[in-house]
């Protein structure tokens, strides 16, 4: 798709999106490059439509922003290849990767309930739940990134939203 834009010359009317959950930091930070008929060409994905922000979309901004200023200065940290990284052994425990996405919006509910904004994960089919050991990968991320949450943020905003 991002080649199709470029050869068709309107990379400065269409906005590229990645819905690419694994991969989230490295689409927003690569330039695309092409060679079609002796021309060179360019692309770059500017934003992101993605599951992964179903959550801790604060933190996704926040991403984003940096991302924003990797591109313009041309220097990419290792860290911020990491948090790339982190962001999808994140998303494989929320969206439940190990069992076809089969708890994936109990496994977003979960992690809405854990920051306040639900008071438990229930889903519209009274019989969606977690998948067997879908919850001890949630308590594992939960613990090993707490930089990819925006706790912080909800818990300062959230007596004035549910007011």
């Amino acid at each position: 798709m991002v080649r199709a834009v470029a050869e068709s010359g309107r990379t400065d009317e269409i906005a590229l999106y990645t819905g690419n959950d694994d991969n989230i930091v490295v689409d927003l930070l690569t330039k695309f490059r092409f060679c079609s008929e002796g021309k060179e060409l360019e692309a770059q994905i500017v934003g992101g439509l993605l599951g992964q922000w179903a959550v801790w979309t604060r933190k996704a901004v926040d991403l984003l922003e940096e991302i924003k200023g990797a591109r313009s200065t041309g220097l990419v940290s290792a860290g911020l290849l990491t948090l790339g990284s982190q962001l999808t052994d994140a998303n494989a425990a929320l969206f439940d990767a190990e069992h076809n996405f089969a708890g994936c919006l109990p496994g977003i509910h979960e992690a809405l309930r854990r920051q306040g904004l639900l008071e438990g994960r229930w889903c519209l089919d009274p019989a969606a739940d977690l998948s067997v050991g879908q919850m001890n990968e949630i308590d594992r991320i939960w613990k090993a990134y707490p930089h990819l949450r925006d706790d912080r943020f909800i818990s300062g905003h959230l007596d004035e939203w549910i007011a």
